[in-house]
């Protein structure tokens, strides 16, 4: 008799703890996916963007740069006139681009449509893209037609 309850009492326990162990084994992932870790914020406050004449601005009239984490596009509508906003979608975080043709910026995934002012004008898009500050550099710390992009 004593042996049985010693055996009832050890398969109990092995019960228990195969529960509990399958029980953590799945809460575990969960709980990690719903609180992910957290990431430090970019200490970048500006990043050079290459050179007004660089062959890829005479080319296409723009250029995604990284500005820590984030992807920056940066248009270059003339010698003069150089542009930069995120180049993340306000819909559904595509990369966007600019069609030279048509003078805007264009979101492929869904057909969202910016002016060249960074503000939504078509399609699902609900916001307008964050701009950021240009400066072309004229000689002072870094080379002349060196295009900088800050945070505004």
């Amino acid at each position: 008799m004593d042996d049985h309850l010693g055996r009832r009492r050890f398969l109990n326990w092995f019960l228990g703890t195969s529960v509990g162990a399958l029980f953590v084994s799945i809460a575990y992932p969960v709980v990690r996916y719903l609180s992910p870790p957290e990431v430090p914020e970019s200490t970048t406050r500006q990043v050079e963007a290459g050179m007004v004449n660089d062959p890829e601005y005479l080319d296409k009239n723009f250029k995604i740069i990284r500005f820590g984490q984030d992807p920056v596009i940066v248009l270059r509508l003339s010698e003069t006139d150089v542009r930069a906003f995120s180049a993340v979608c306000t819909h559904l975080q595509c990369i966007v681009t600019y069609r030279k043709d048509r003078q805007l910026i264009w979101c492929y995934c869904h057909n969202g449509v910016y002016d060249l002012t960074g503000k939504n004008i078509a399609g699902p898009p609900p916001r307008p893209l964050t701009p950021f500050k240009v400066n072309v550099a004229s000689g002072s710390s870094s080379k002349p037609g060196t295009i900088v992009v800050s945070k505004t």
